[in-house]
């Protein structure tokens, strides 16, 4: 169908299909396309309600929590019912394309747009991003993958050039885009504003081509990040199907055409993915609405699944509601919740609920209740308001001390420039703590913020994030115990912001951000150089414990495992626990991150039962990419499986051994003696060929020191009378080897 629409529109018209028609919807074309509707998303829709402006005001949508917070629950399912929900009101707003999930790796905290991404680690935003986008689509909804690739922050983000090596691409950035384009085949992907390695992320077919559809296979259509676009015509060619917004600039297609500087058949394939995606969405059914009560309610229980406890000194929290205690409710946040970042992404809730007004539902009649604000939200020092925070504290038995960001701190197009809590905030903890010892503070941001300045008052901390219009609820469940936290963090809280690995080089300067620190990001770089963090990837406290036993490991194939573990909660209480699983590498100077997410899976416990954890491990979880050979690699070894609570908290392990992918590398001149001798086929050869000589040197009787510095020097050099080769010969055993030199595949 689609190839007989398309021959019926003339060259114009294909090159309209390539542009935006209004702000937020496609170009029509008389009755053969029809306007296809993009609405900001995925964690509630932006759908504005006039089509034109870039700024209108959009309608009511639920607002569930961000992905920070999505992420930090670990739990896919729920996702994917989120992405459902979503796309539900989407059916109902008559939206085509929901534009998300992002799924960024965090770099820095400083990014003032982490509240949209999952996490530091590309298995836990490739996981989740796919569930989301397999949400959205089970109702026909496309899902428009976000933002490719490397844009990991806000300073200068329509210019800036990320440089990074391939294998740091290969390794971090692009794993989590690869993994959801495989398995969850989403209908779009936007590119990003920035440049990659000198090329406009728009403009680059390496990323575009070559990457996305070539290797991945990925059949869907490629837009624009808004206003993303400096050349029509490059963009076009790169493999770009649509820029958004429209810019009036259609005749660029045509006359390159017309000039034999584009090939039509790029403007053909373009408006035929446009046509394509149509077919998809127009499966959609229509609703002229949805459950607003049953959505607030999946979006209450996403904010207490993402929140995670950090600390909790003698089981502070929960605070029984039934108690006679006297607590004191302190931080405007309370009253006034933080519960979505700024920017593209912001919700206009259909109700919102606060913590304050929660809190006071939920408390039986004998727990008495204070409120103070405490500080006001402008970052300001208000002594009155803290003293009169100071007197409700010295009057409780207990303090909930609601701390965070204010709006403007995390915003689309602007990075912070450190995590510091306000001030105010930060004095207050100090004031209220002196007037009463008994103090659980919850935290509301979007991306880490340092807690060493004041933790040491504080007996226990609940990070709720963002916690959307229902975050509220939400807190008031957790504290009280109707609900038990079991978050877990996907991205480490430094103890500094000197301590980050990207600190020497974020955001970078003269249009360049160099990522200096390459694979080692987050938790990859703090565990392999053991640096103190304040609290490690992967951890989350709960109000019951669990028991880890029994890890089993079965090969199943060729560099193929299932891995099982047992745990058991052996506490009082109705639990979720995430158990994750990492690949170690011990090496004596490190190649690669010292061990790495490879699975992770939740589960539900009953106190005192036990379930299995299973996972399955493939060549792919060993390999690590080799730009020279141009693909992935498993070298033989050892290596070990652990699995743990964090990635500092292994409860078992267990070391495994793999053959590796049975590649022999090619050997030319260049290559080194060492490499020469190592070769399974050239090391032989070579040997034989110096017992044949008899002037050359034994290599047995060279001394230990020498023969170190000899191995690293390429075979070419020794071109003489030390192992008794020539030119020829040298020239005979590099053809030798080269028939011999197989291939393989991770």
């Amino acid at each position: 169908m689609t190839s007989e629409q398309l021959a019926h529109l003339s060259l114009n018209e294909q090159a309209s299909l390539t542009s935006g028609g209004t702000a937020w919807s496609t170009a029509p074309v008389r009755d053969v396309v029809r306007a296809l509707n993009v609405s900001d998303g995925p964690h509630g829709l932006r759908r504005t309600i006039e089509d034109g402006s870039l700024f209108a005001p959009s309608a009511p949508a639920t607002c569930y929590p961000p992905a920070v917070t999505m992420g930090s629950s670990w739990d896919p399912d729920l996702v994917r019912r989120i992405g459902a929900a979503v796309a539900r009101e989407a059916c109902a707003l008559k939206v085509d394309v929901v534009l998300g999930p992002g799924v960024n790796i965090k770099r820095s905290p400083l990014c003032g747009r982490n509240f949209e991404y999952f996490s530091e680690d590309p298995h836990v935003s490739g996981v989740m991003g796919a569930a989301v986008v397999d949400g959205i689509q089970s109702l026909g909804v496309g899902a428009c993958l976000k933002h490719f690739a490397v844009n990991n922050q806000e300073t200068d983000r329509m210019r800036v050039s990320a440089d990074v090596d391939e294998r740091t691409l290969r390794e971090l950035y692009l794993p989590a885009f690869e993994h959801i384009v495989r398995e969850a085949k989403p209908y779009a992907v936007m590119s990003s504003y920035n440049r990659v390695n000198g090329v406009p992320a728009s403009e680059h077919p390496w990323l575009l081509t070559q990457v996305l559809r070539e290797e991945w296979g990925f059949d869907g259509l490629v837009m624009s990040d808004w206003g993303a676009v400096d050349d029509r015509v490059a963009s076009l060619a790169a493999g770009l199907d649509l820029q958004m917004p429209p810019n009036g600039t259609d005749d660029q297609i045509t006359a390159a055409v017309e000039e034999g500087r584009l090939d039509r058949e790029a403007v053909a394939t373009a408006a035929a993915r446009l046509l394509q995606l149509q077919e998809r969405v127009d499966r959609a059914p229509h609703f002229d609405g949805w459950d607003v009560d049953a959505h607030h309610e999946l979006a209450r229980e996403a904010a207490r699944a993402g929140a995670v406890l950090l600390k909790n000194d003698g089981a502070l929290l929960p605070i029984d509601p039934a108690s006679r205690l006297k607590v004191a409710v302190i931080g405007e946040f309370a009253r006034t919740p933080r519960y979505q970042g700024q920017g593209s992404s912001r919700v206009v809730p259909t109700r919102l609920d606060t913590a304050w007004e929660a809190l006071r539902k939920a408390a039986g009649p004998e727990l008495q209740l204070t409120f103070a604000p405490g500080f006001s939200l402008d970052d300001t020092t208000d002594p009155a308001l803290a003293e009169e925070a100071v007197t409700c504290a010295a009057d409780a038995d207990v303090v909930l001390l609601f701390l965070g960001l204010p709006d403007a701190s995390e915003t689309e197009g602007q990075d912070r420039t450190h995590i510091r809590l306000p001030s105010a905030q930060v004095e207050l903890v100090h004031l209220v703590a002196a007037a009463c010892p008994q103090v659980a503070v919850v935290l509301a941001n979007g991306s880490t913020v340092s807690v060493s300045e004041w933790q040491d008052h504080a007996q226990a901390v609940l990070e709720t994030w963002l916690g959307g219009q229902a975050g509220g609820s939400a807190v008031a469940d957790l504290v009280f115990g109707a609900c038990n936290p079991s978050g877990k963090l996907t991205e480490s809280i430094p103890l500094r912001l000197q301590d980050v690995p990207s600190y020497l080089h974020f955001p970078g300067q003269d249009g360049h951000t160099v990522h200096g620190e390459g694979r080692y990001v987050g938790y990859r770089h703090y565990d392999t150089l053991d640096v103190p963090v304040a609290y490690p990837f992967g951890h989350g406290l709960s109000y019951t414990t669990f028991a880890y036993r029994d890890l089993a490991v079965e090969e199943t194939g060729v560099n193929e495992w299932t891995v099982s573990v047992t745990v058991t909660n052996t506490g009082t209480r109705h639990g979720e626990e995430v158990v994750q699983l990492y690949v170690a590498f011990d090496e004596p100077h490190p190649t690669r991150p010292r061990h790495e997410l490879r699975g992770f899976t939740k589960l539900a416990l009953a106190p005192g039962s036990s379930r299995q954890a299973r996972f399955r491990l493939t060549g792919r979880d060993l390999a690590w990419y080799s730009a020279q050979r141009g693909g992935w690699r498993i070298d033989p070894g050892t290596f070990t499986v652990e699995v743990g609570s964090s990635s500092r908290d292994i409860r078992l392990h267990t070391v495994l051994y793999t053959r590796g992918d049975g590649h022999t590398e090619a050997l030319t001149e260049q290559s080194s003696l060492g490499e020469w001798l190592d070769h399974p086929v050239g090391g032989k050869l070579l040997r034989e060929r110096l017992d044949a000589h008899p002037g050359a040197v034994r290599l047995d009787d060279v001394d230990p020191m020498a023969l170190a510095a000899a191995v690293q020097i390429p075979l070419v050099k020794f071109d003489g009378p030390t192992l008794g080769l020539d030119p020829d010969a040298i020239r005979a055993l590099v053809a030798a080897v080269g028939g011999e030199a197989g291939a393989g595949a991770a």
